[in-house]
């Protein structure tokens, strides 16, 4: 018999981290016959299944007032803590909606009660869950102690108990070692490690009619070598090091070419890149207005691609990050068949290299060996081919479908116990 379960969060829409796990969560669930129903304050999903609350939204105008107030500062205002609680009151009657409406027995909180970018909601929430005792799930991404813009801060009250609170009915996951350590350490809560996944079961989309002639339409001649930085424009990407690898590889024909905009964080990395490639001679092209979430036509009539077109006409990947949470765009390249250049970020240290990929690696800096071992992954198609081939088998069994699978029964028996 199919149980309905709600999935809460600031945002389920677009492409960033929280939305696709959540979906392919979803995914998983409707298999195992459960029904997932979405409440957030800016949705994509299909209306008859959304609970769209536009105050639970993170850039909603009160939540962006409470913030200007809360970080960067070391106390609050009386009136702070009164708006939000009356947020916080608000939100909890919409909880109360939304799980009566759609009959929920489970919910599952996305990064919600994580990183703190909507405080009011955290606090409902945590609420919610004391008065109603609903079984429940803690999906956590990033925390705030991860993040330096939350280490000062007014509310440390509301942090401790909201982020994540400790709730007997709650159970929480987390997607690596190291925040499955310090959430024992800072919180005294045991929780279940499940990786970011993908359907490695299901091979990788074709190119179609749609992406018949992307090269051509993109500015790009048949035999440019096209090198992909799948990231955003911010410096703990370490672009950079993709510039170095592209002028020390020395050919006119490689293209570094970068599918997501900057700003998130200023343009100055930005300004500095661009300046960077052009004394290095290295041909650098952003394409980020012609990337998008959705197939569709700009106001000039262009075609705008989505990411998943463009990977199939792409010859390397380059990955060189600082810090990543996890790293979705490594298993993306490993999904479509792609070598990948990775710098040996702490998590991919930890969580990923020790399962048995073969990737060149680089700690901090390029060397020579890595250098060449990315040459011949360009230049020899054998090598290229068992490489790739290698790293989508060992993917397929550390992070498909079948993983979280596994993982998520093991959630739900918790919830409902051993059936008969």
């Amino acid at each position: 018999m199919s149980e309905n379960i709600g999935f809460v969060s600031t945002r389920f829409a677009g492409t960033d981290g929280v939305s696709l796990e959540s979906a392919k969560w979803a995914k998983v669930l409707w298999d195992h016959e459960f029904r997932s129903f979405w409440y957030a304050g800016r949705l994509d999903r299909a209306p008859e299944v959304s609970y769209c609350v536009p105050e639970a939204h993170f850039e909603h105008p009160e939540n962006v007032w409470i913030n200007e107030r809360i970080w960067g500062k070391t106390f609050r205002d009386p009136i702070v803590s009164r708006r939000i609680r009356d947020m916080a009151e608000y939100l909890k009657t919409t909880l109360y909606e939304f799980v009566n409406r759609y009959d929920l027995r489970i919910l599952i909180f996305q990064n919600a009660l994580t990183i703190p970018m909507h405080v009011p909601l955290g606090v409902a929430i945590t609420e919610f869950l004391a008065e109603t005792r609903i079984p429940s799930i803690a999906h956590h991404h990033d925390f705030y102690w991860e993040r330096v813009r939350f280490s000062v801060n007014g509310v440390p009250d509301f942090l401790d108990m909201a982020f994540p609170p400790r709730d007997d009915e709650l159970q929480h996951v987390v997607i690596n070692q190291a925040a499955r350590e310090e959430l024992s350490w800072r919180k005294g809560l045991s929780s279940e490690l499940i990786p970011n996944v993908f359907d490695f079961e299901t091979p990788p989309p074709q190119p179609d009619e749609y992406t018949k002639g992307l090269r051509a339409d993109l500015g790009f001649a048949e035999d440019d070598i096209l090198i992909l930085q799948p990231t955003r424009i911010v410096p703990r990407k370490g672009i950079e090091h993709s510039i170095k690898l592209l002028e020390t590889l020395g050919d006119p024909k490689m293209k570094l070419v970068i599918s997501h905009a900057g700003g998130d964080e200023g343009y100055e990395y930005q300004h500095m890149l661009e300046e960077l490639a052009h004394d290095s001679g290295v041909d650098l092209r952003i394409i980020d207005d012609r990337i998008g979430e959705f197939r569709q036509k700009n106001s000039k009539g262009q075609k705008i691609y989505t990411l998943w077109d463009l990977y199939p006409f792409v010859d390397f990947v380059t990955y060189p990050s600082l810090y990543e949470g996890f790293g979705n765009a490594f298993l993306e390249a490993v999904y479509f068949k792609l070598p990948i250049l990775i710098n040996r970020y702490s998590i991919f240290a930890r969580d990923i290299e020790p399962k048995g990929f073969r990737v060149p690696l680089m700690d901090g800096y390029l060397t020579k060996e890595v250098v060449d071992d990315v040459r011949r992954l360009l230049a020899d198609e054998g090598y290229r081919k068992t490489t790739v081939e290698h790293n989508y088998a060992v993917a397929n069994r550390f992070f498909s479908y079948s993983v979280l699978r596994r993982s998520l029964r093991t959630l739900i028996t918790n919830i409902k116990g051993l059936e008969p």
